[in-house]
């Protein structure tokens, strides 16, 4: 073991292994880890130690060998955060209130095709349904408003079927919306009520591949997921995305992203974050 490690207690990668598993990631998966050396080090080095392994070589032995693709998924869910909670950017979701909803409400025929893109633990997708089931009201059972909700992690979307959560991440949550939308479980926790649940299908997609859709999205939430994109990715994906996008349709993305504007750009910038195919 070299000094580094005795000093860190960390495995460290060599510069072709670095660059053997970065690449690897960016063509498959689209994220860019290049400048996450030190983190995905300290991250690893547990998971190696608890395989007896000492060398990250070791290590890709088993990850590249895994045609079950089981391996990968466990190592993105290590290196990437799945952060998310409950009305998460409150101004998006008044924005679907007030503006989005009541335009659909007149140009769509009974339909919305709506998209979680990078759903992670399953807030966000259940956050739209519930903003949904408030806004229609009675006249909800007249629409098909059901969610797609996707994620590259099969670990999160375990999570996120079962729509269980502990108090704290409801604690943005309006209280009625507690009452009305979850149920408290024996142990304290709190489950997603079937109504709402029932409104969300969640899918394994890497946004890296085809997308599988044969009608065009209403709207799409892509939130605080590119910012693990280099920029030549993130555009070809806001391409996709604007490619299965429908005319009037909506682009929702993370306050922290951007994308470009201007006479070369695909959307129309709306306001901050939120972005519309014209048309």
């Amino acid at each position: 073991m070299n000094l580094d490690q005795t000093q860190t207690g960390l495995i460290r990668m060599t510069d072709d292994e670095f660059v053997k598993l970065t690449s690897f990631v960016k063509k498959k998966y689209g994220i860019d880890l290049t400048k996450k050396r030190t983190l995905i080090e300290g991250r690893l080095t547990n998971e190696l130690r608890h395989r007896g392994l000492n060398h990250f070589s070791d290590y890709f032995d088993i990850l590249f060998r895994d045609e079950s693709g089981a391996e990968m998924v466990t190592l993105l869910n290590k290196l990437t955060t799945n952060l998310s909670y409950f009305m998460r950017e409150k101004e998006h979701f008044d924005y679907l209130r007030t503006q989005v909803l009541p335009y659909f409400e007149k140009t769509r025929s009974r339909e919305l095709r709506i998209w979680s893109a990078g759903c992670s633990t399953g807030q966000e997708p259940y956050n739209t349904a519930m903003v949904l089931d408030e806004y229609f009201g009675a006249r909800k059972k007249n629409w098909d408003t059901r969610i797609l909700a996707t994620d590259i992690s099969m670990n999160v979307l375990t999570k996120a079927k079962a729509g269980i959560y502990n108090v704290e991440d409801l604690k943005d949550v309006p209280s009625q919306w507690v009452s009305k939308y979850f149920k408290r479980l024996p142990n304290g926790q709190y489950q997603v009520c079937d109504q709402i649940r029932a409104e969300v299908i969640f899918r394994p997609l890497n946004l890296m591949e085809p997308f599988p859709f044969r009608k065009p999205m209403d709207l799409i939430f892509c939130r605080n997921v590119m910012i693990y994109f280099d920029a030549p990715t993130k555009q070809q994906l806001v391409q996709k995305f604007y490619n299965c996008t429908a005319k009037g349709g909506y682009l929702f993305i993370g306050h922290s992203e951007s994308i470009s504007s201007g006479p070369s750009s695909s959307y129309a910038y709306i306001q901050p974050a939120i972005y519309q195919r014209k048309g």
